[in-house]
């Protein structure tokens, strides 16, 4: 996983979360469908998609999609 639609994508098919790169900036309570299970999902995606583990404590933190997809794909 690369690229934003890259994460978009793993979002749509491995969580079936109905979201587009737009949504990626919204705080997370206001995703349609998202829940906690969402969150420990995909951290445990990410971490098979890039090959590196993430903070859990991390990611908790995020306030939106698009902060967790910058954690994953930070140097």
């Amino acid at each position: 996983m690369k690229t934003v639609e890259d994460f978009v994508a793993l979002l749509h098919d491995e969580l079936a979360l109905p979201v587009t790169a737009e949504d990626l900036g919204r705080a997370l309570d206001s995703v349609d469908a998202w829940d906690s299970v969402h969150l420990l999902t995909l951290c445990t995606l990410l971490e098979r998609e890039t090959g590196r583990a993430l903070s859990l404590a991390d990611v908790l933190e995020a306030p939106s999609l698009e902060a967790v997809y910058r954690m994953a794909v930070a140097p």
